[in-house]
């Protein structure tokens, strides 16, 4: 598992949310987090920015630049 995947899967759980309840916040897909977090699509700069103001991580956290 890449470290965006890997990221996105915690950070997600630590806020205790589902994969449903993520994708409604962000007003996307439940399939699209699913994707994401199997590693299976790549998100865009704008899913990233938005995922990172949820959060509040930088980008370099998310994508695995920093601890």
């Amino acid at each position: 598992m890449n470290k965006f995947a890997e990221r996105l899967k915690e950070l997600r759980i630590e806020k205790g949310l589902t994969q449903k309840q993520l994708a409604d916040e962000l007003q996307i897909s439940q399939a699209i987090i699913s994707l994401y977090e199997k590693n299976v699509r790549t998100p865009t700069i704008d899913v990233v920015i938005t995922l990172c103001t949820f959060f509040k991580v930088s980008a370099d956290y998310l994508i695995g630049l920093e601890d």
